[in-house]
């Protein structure tokens, strides 16, 4: 082989070599591709990329998170990994490409959100703020709303920084536009419960509940999914003018179930039943013919109702009170304490009449009034 030969042989394997490097770093990258690239350090507008062309491509620190809460070192950390970018300018004239990684995030979040209201599935999401009309949230990346309608808490701002199960109500990712539920998921979820405490529930059980609401005619307690009524009548032995006297939203108690309408989802409770009956008691105390002393409970227009021992109301017919008020020249009023004397005493019926010494000494005996037992 001749000297020219060894020479064309040596050009001919650097040209090999050349074309091979110029495939290596040959790249045709537009505005709108999608490539893949590590980051290899940062700027002070952002982070530089490396995406295999001659040169790197800078992410600008508003194209990295929606959220700019956390640093960009976070959120694109300089390691091996590799993550997909965005070309969203050419290259300019330092033949630099412009990249967003916050929109290559959004647009799989879009997705999966997509895929999310599809299945119908619940999704968490952190409460990032509370806002005129509702809620924001943030559900992969994405920022959404819940309107006050759709939200269940008493109040609104504790929900800040928690995270929540939430449902899609709608979505529109060319408006940048997520409306979601959270009253939904907890509707569905009590349904659920609803539906299994039905399944096990009986009558004369004893169960643990929170009072979530009260009204005059007794408590709601939420047993489990359920908002179980507890009467007023079935709340105390003594007389209870309203809930509030006794019981307060939020506190936790026991009561009996005694009665379930499983076709129209309603429980009935008692607190009382869980209680002595004080008049298993009083039967042994109270005597007809004995003196008693006992506080003016309330006042009907058949007569007075006094209790005279814990638990346990007499009644003071209406003649007897106003006799009463007649001779000692007072006004009985609420709350008051008086003598009286057991006249008649029923236990099996729970009732008891009265009289007192003042009025006593009438001719004839008081009639049995009808009204409220005792």
């Amino acid at each position: 082989m001749t000297i020219n030969d060894n020479a064309d042989s040596v050009k001919q394997e650097n040209s090999s070599e050349f074309e091979l490097l110029l495939e290596k770093y040959d790249y045709s990258f537009k505005k709108g591709d999608i490539v893949r690239g590590k980051v290899v350090g940062y700027k002070s507008n952002g982070a530089m990329i490396d995406i295999g062309a001659k040169t790197t491509a800078l992410v600008p620190e508003r194209e990295i998170a929606e959220d700019n809460s956390r640093p960009m070192q976070e959120v694109l950390p300089q390691d091996d990994e590799e993550k997909e970018f965005l070309i969203i300018k050419d290259e300019n004239e330092e033949g630099e490409f412009t990249l967003s990684y916050k929109k290559v995030v959004l647009a799989y979040a879009w997705k999966e959100l997509e895929k999310i209201k599809e299945e119908d599935a619940a999704v968490e999401a952190e409460v990032t703020a509370e806002v005129k009309g509702g809620i924001l949230v943030d559900v992969h990346g994405v920022r959404g709303f819940v309107p006050s309608s759709h939200i269940r808490a008493k109040d609104p701002q504790e929900l800040v920084g928690e995270k929540i199960q939430l449902k899609i109500l709608s979505l529109d990712p060319k408006q940048n536009n997520l409306i979601m539920s959270h009253r939904k998921v907890v509707s569905e979820r009590q349904a659920e419960q609803r539906k299994d405490l039905f399944e096990h529930i009986e009558i004369n059980s004893v169960v643990e509940g929170e009072i979530v609401r009260l009204a005059d005619f007794g408590a709601f307690v939420d047993i489990g999914g359920i908002d179980g009524l507890l009467p007023l009548s079935q709340i105390s032995w003594r007389w209870v003018d309203h809930p509030t006297d006794i019981l307060s939203v939020g506190e936790k108690i026991k009561v009996q179930v005694i009665g379930i309408d499983e076709d129209k989802q309603r429980v009935s409770l008692s607190l009382k039943s869980l209680q002595p009956d004080p008049w298993v008691e009083a039967s042994k105390e109270i005597k007809e013919k004995e003196t008693r002393k006992g506080r003016v409970i309330r006042i009907k227009h058949f007569g007075a109702f006094v209790e005279i021992y814990p638990g346990v109301e007499a009644l003071l017919p209406y003649k007897e009170l106003i006799e009463y008020q007649n001779k000692t020249g007072t006004s009985v009023q609420v709350g008051e304490e008086i003598e009286t004397i057991v006249l008649k005493f029923n236990p099996e019926d729970r009732r008891i009449s009265l009289t007192t010494p003042v009025t006593r000494n009438l001719e004839h005996a008081p009639p049995e009034e009808e009204g409220e037992p005792g």
